[in-house]
């Protein structure tokens, strides 16, 4: 069972390998989703490589960024170099550099990345077929859904076991994105989630509604290791190396626990010590449970909340002293916050019955001195940081070897010729290790002793000094002829350090990799668009509406749900008379819905005029093309923006794989959307018009729970009804509630609208959320034309923007 653990810079990599990780995954200065941690330049890279895996650590480079054209070379160099260094897998969420890797990088292993929104088994089953090693599954999974993913295929299987929660399915997210071009998919989220809101005619006060609790998977280890899971991740790349070490020594612990077949049992003491290191008003279960989790979301503060030690009893204003009966313990050198005050204390000063103490126990009343700011009696008291968990945690991979490879010598000293000391490793096919002897010997020779002759307790204490570095002798064996000295003992020293040295040089020889591989382009040319066709996304039917009003136009797009309910069946046939009717698949299609949206599908086919499907992630496409060889190959395939094609690669593959249209990213400029349209206009679909779906979350903010449950007040029955998240600045953020799979989708506040008059583009796509028949045909005759709509309402989104 492999633990990955995060490494944000040199330190927490130290920290995660001096604590029992199996691997660990970071990323560099480029490409990263984590674009504002430390990362590894070229030279940390080959560093933090060779340092985990001559401890035997495995090594994942995190190359999971979504790519443009002008930047594929360089990232080609990226993972050229780390191939060569020796990385084990790099993880990635760009389908077209993921193909191109798989197809150019021998013996190296490519990884889904959970920003795939690998969801669903027929996602696993894709990237399987398509040479991928490993699957990142969306955080949103229960264990039921994960056991059958890993019981139908060969792939394996990684799962989020503690950390930071997304409040949306991973690579779909672009609120930071159209905020404020602060892209997620490019690893720079500003984390808008966690900024306050409140649902609009329904909270009274702006509260933290969008930011989930950290996940706790240590009550699930044994179920999911039974369930098949190949590898248990850590979140954290952005957390200190103290928070790395105490997770991993944990997490390490328990698994080992349930391997080994000890009694499973967690200690409230290591739970306490993940609350300390952070926690977000407690943990939650995530999504692992198949029952309704109402504990998801913490509204109170989106930080790190600490651990609650009591309540302010007595408060002297003039001196700072605050007096409060302990809950937990604490210490001089602890950091302590207060509920109603955002400063951070250090406890410098802490009495019990008049006396000085380095630290108290839970029950003692105390007095804390030099606290002044916003402080009132009755105020709650937590402790964000223990001194003693941190100098514990930063002890374990500071100045110290916990991870040790065996070794045995054999050292011979003989008059009148040069010491050799032949190193060996126990052989373990495992381990990098194996297999290895070097044979050191030294220029000076021993002569007769005059006095103090050498003995072989000195020559093994000699040896054995190898307490600073991953070795330790397992058997010394000694042939001393008698009588013998050696000028300077630092000579079987040196001996030693020169045999530890080719031991790891020998090593690393081993997992260096030397391939080349220069990237060219493709140089493919669209042919000249003369009439650009419209396509209408109806996210909403509205039976009040007259659709016999509309204009034409090219495509309509109209979402699975309207064609199995026959109120809208009129709807659908009125809009059919004035374009091509295309079924839009969900989003978000998990396992146990998949027949039944399989059966609506069935359906919308052979009771309307549809001329083919949008699907929305690579998963839905072997299904897709097996129904449209069903019904004659009549069918188009359109792949929605959610697959999010940043460039030539990712569109040719989806070309290879008979895909008609290609919707491109909403978040790629003016210059990406250029281009890719010279190269394959014919083939793309560019977003134009509309409230641009900014989230889709396995959340909904009306029920507060991940799932629907049977006492819920079902507000999201009332179709009528218009829902919007409200920020603090007055934006209003559309929401639809889903009361099939509870996937919820949050639109942009502002309507984005582009020109596109300079794009060679076969299709512009239009998105109708609440729009009458009156602005749509506005809509329709403006976007046809390459215009945008002006004021304060619309939006350019990264248009203009650098992303």
């Amino acid at each position: 069972m492999e633990l990955l653990a995060p490494a944000g810079d040199f330190e927490c990599l130290k920290a995660a390998v001096q604590n029992g990780a199996d691997s660990v995954y970071f990323g560099a200065s480029s490409f990263s989703a984590r674009a504002f941690a430390n990362n590894f330049d070229n030279e940390a890279l080959e560093m933090a490589i060779n340092y985990a895996k001559l401890r035997n650590v495995k090594t994942h480079l995190t190359l999971n960024t979504l790519i443009t054209d002008n930047e594929f070379e360089d990232a080609i160099k990226l993972a050229t170099h780390a191939y060569n260094c020796g990385i084990d897998a790099i993880i990635v969420q760009d389908f077209g550099l993921a193909r191109y890797l798989i197809k150019n990088f021998p013996d190296l292993d490519v990884h889904g990345s959970t920003q795939m929104t690998i969801h669903n088994l027929e996602c696993v089953q894709t990237l399987e077929k398509f040479g991928f090693k490993r699957a990142v599954l969306s955080r949103e999974l229960p264990i039921s859904e994960i056991y059958d993913i890993c019981h139908k295929t060969n792939i394996e299987t990684e799962v989020f076991i503690h950390g930071a929660l997304c409040l949306s399915y991973s690579g779909q997210c672009l609120m930071s994105s159209m905020i404020g071009g602060r892209s997620g998919n490019r690893g720079k989220c500003a984390q808008p989630c966690r900024l306050p809101y409140k649902v609009k005619g329904i909270d009274s006060s702006f509260k933290y509604l969008m930011s989930p609790k950290d996940l706790c998977g240590l009550e699930f280890i044994p179920n999911l290791i039974d369930a098949g899971v190949t590898c248990f991740k850590i979140e954290g790349r952005m957390k200190k190396p103290e928070y790395v070490a105490t997770v991993t020594r944990i997490y390490r612990k328990y698994i080992d626990k349930y391997i080994n077949k000890e009694d499973y049992e967690i200690d409230q003491k290591d739970v306490d010590d993940l609350l300390q290191v952070f926690n977000r008003g407690g943990f939650s279960s995530g999504h692992l449970k198949n029952s309704p989790n109402t504990d998801f979301v913490y509204p109170e503060k989106p930080n790190n909340a600490g651990i609650y030690i009591g309540n302010i009893s007595n408060y002297y204003a003039h001196k700072g002293y605050v007096s409060f009966t302990l809950k937990n313990s604490l210490s001089i050198g602890d950091i302590i916050s207060f509920d109603n005050d955002h400063k951070k204390y250090t406890v410098s000063e802490l009495m019990k019955n008049g006396l000085n103490l380095a630290s108290a126990d839970a029950g003692d009343k105390v007095t804390i001195g030099r606290m002044k700011g916003k402080i009132s009696i009755g105020a709650k008291i937590y402790k964000l940081t223990s001194k003693s968990l941190f100098t514990t945690a930063n002890s374990s991979f500071t100045n110290t070897e916990n991870i040790k490879t065996y070794l045995n010598a054999n050292i011979t000293i003989k008059e009148g010729e040069p010491i050799v000391l032949k190193v060996s490793t126990i052989n373990n096919n495992d381990s990098i290790y194996n297999n290895i002897t070097v044979t050191e010997k030294s220029e000076s020779m021993p002569v007769q002793a005059i006095n103090k002759p050498l003995d072989i307790e000195r020559i093994i204490t000699q040896l054995k000094k190898t307490s600073n570095t991953q070795f330790e002798f397992n058997d010394i064996n000694v042939q001393l002829d008698p009588n013998l000295f050696i000028p300077n003992i630092s000579i079987i020293n040196e001996l030693r350090r020169q045999a530890l040295a080719n031991i790891e040089t020998t090593a690393i020889e081993k997992f260096k990799r030397n391939i080349d591989i220069k990237y060219s382009p493709a140089n493919s040319v669209a042919p000249q668009i003369t009439q650009k066709g419209i396509s209408v996304c109806f996210n909403i039917l509205d039976d009040t509406l007259d659709y016999t009003k509309l204009n034409n136009f090219s495509n309509a797009y109209i979402p699975l749900k309207y064609f199995y309910n026959n109120k809208y069946f009129e709807i659908i046939n009125t809009i059919a008379k004035k374009a091509d009717i295309y079924v839009y698949m969900p989003i978000i299609i998990r396992g146990n819905y998949k027949n039944l949206l399989a059966n609506y599908l069935r359906a919308a086919i052979e009771n309307f005029d549809v001329k083919g499907i949008v699907f929305s992630n690579i998963g839905n496409v072997e299904y897709l093309k097996f129904i449209k060889e069903q019904y004659g190959n009549k069918l188009k395939l359109i792949s929605n923006y959610t697959l999010n094609v940043f460039n030539d690669n990712t569109i040719k593959e989806l070309l290879d794989y008979d895909i008609d249209l290609i919707e491109i990213s909403p978040e790629l400029n003016k210059t990406n959307i250029s281009s890719l349209c010279n190269s394959y206009g014919d083939n793309i679909e560019v977003f134009a018009y509309g409230k641009l779906p900014v989230m889709n979350t396995n959340y909904c903010f009306l029920g507060k729970s991940n799932k629907c449950y049977p006492n819920c007040d079902k507000k999201c029955f009332d179709t009528s009804k218009k829902y919007a998240l409200v920020d603090r600045l007055g934006f209003e953020f559309r929401f639809i509630p889903d009361n099939i799979q509870t996937v919820t989708t949050v639109f942009n506040s502002r309507i984005t609208s582009i020109e596109t008059k300079d794009f060679n583009v076969k299709s512009c796509r239009i998105n109708i959320l609440d729009e009458s028949i009156d602005e749509i045909n506005k809509v329709i005759n403006t976007v046809s034309k390459g215009n945008r709509l002006e004021g304060n309402m619309y939006t350019n989104g990264n248009l203009n923007r650098e992303i």
